[in-house]
């Protein structure tokens, strides 16, 4: 670690935040391997150690054996030490969940959707969520709209909710670092999570829900956002001469709350078109359906329709998966990460 060029404000979050990140990681250390792993001197990381310790954030485990000096001690961190949590907003509910920070799940629970009245009933329910439980770290909400670091700037159908500085306002009112992020980017964070698929990988979510057809796009493991963060909003896409994907989508029909299951030929060409733009445009490996409204039957329908627009050969795996499961797990890990980056200071270096 080159420490030449920090201040010492920006050195004790560094260290604090790698520390942290490392344990999690390895599971236990000793000073001397944390020192040795993170190129950080054995004094520094003694006193980062200390005061961890002092304030619960970490615990010893037993003593090393000894090489011929004195055993050195091996301590883990506590992962009760700090709570999370994610919050999902949708027309018909809101869901919420709290865990530690490793990830274990300490509840999770549905309510009635916020959207039915304002901004009040999400800061009602996030006051009593964090009664409940005070060492509530880090906060991460998911919104069904376009997001700009914390600014809701486009979500239709919600008033009291757009050109909002979510972030900043829940941040100064409860203290905590807060995520806000487009409901489709975190499903395709959390699904890549969940599925393993850390590496390079380019992948596109597909979803329409209530609130019309939108997307979340990794390319090469990262979240695409675009210049004004309205990548993903695939509703706008002019797929035909008078109609966009939305216009196509839903012409002559509205989706019954119990078959939203995609299957008339309409939609199945607007989609094949879509899938075929996006494999001109970006080329992903894979483009994940919710396995609410799309089934096997018309995943294999898309793939030959879209094979009509581009050589087969360069069209994605098209597969199902569970979109509340990879949205709330996808806010969980925007919602870990802000728990160790961003938690309080302690000045263990001055």
């Amino acid at each position: 670690m080159d420490e030449r060029f920090a201040t010492p404000k920006s050195m004790k979050k560094v260290i604090l935040r790698v520390i942290r990140t490392t344990l999690l990681q390895l599971g236990s250390a000793t000073k001397v391997e944390l020192s040795k792993q993170l190129g950080i001197s054995f004094p520094t990381v003694s006193k980062v150690i200390a005061q961890m310790e002092q304030d619960g954030e970490v615990y010893e485990v037993g003593l090393d054996d000894s090489s011929g000096g004195r055993r050195a001690k091996r301590y883990v961190f506590n992962p009760e030490h700090m709570l999370g949590l994610a919050v999902f907003l949708e027309q018909n509910e809101t869901v919420y969940a709290v865990f530690n920070c490793v990830g274990e799940m300490k509840e999770q629970r549905t309510r009635p959707s916020v959207f039915q009245d304002d901004l009040h009933s999400l800061i009602e329910l996030v006051q009593e969520i964090l009664l409940e439980f005070p060492k509530i770290s880090s906060m991460a909400i998911g919104v069904p709209g376009a997001v700009d670091n914390g600014r809701i700037f486009h979500i239709p159908n919600y008033k009291s909710f757009h050109d909002f500085e979510l972030k900043t306002y829940f941040e100064d009112l409860f203290s905590i670092p807060v995520v806000v992020e487009n409901d489709m980017n975190a499903a395709v964070l959390g699904f890549q999570k969940m599925s393993g698929r850390e590496d390079k990988q380019s992948l596109v979510y597909l979803y329409s829900g209530k609130n019309g057809p939108g997307a979340g796009i990794l390319i090469n493991g990262d979240v695409v956002r675009g210049s004004t963060f309205f990548t993903g909003e695939v509703s706008f896409l002019p797929l035909y001469d008078n109609q966009n994907f939305h216009q196509a989508m839903y012409q002559g029909r509205k989706k019954s709350k119990d078959t939203p299951i995609i299957g008339e030929e309409h939609e199945i060409q607007a989609i094949s078109r879509l899938i075929a733009s996006l494999v001109a445009i970006i080329n992903p490996h894979t483009v994940i359906f919710s396995k609410e409204e799309m089934n096997q039957i018309a995943i294999n329908r898309i793939a030959i329709e879209s094979a009509k627009y581009v050589p087969k050969e360069h069209l994605p795996e098209l597969i199902v998966s569970d979109w509340k499961r990879d949205y709330l797990h996808g806010l969980q890990r925007l919602a870990l990460d802000r728990m160790i980056t961003g938690i309080r200071l302690v000045n263990v270096l001055e």
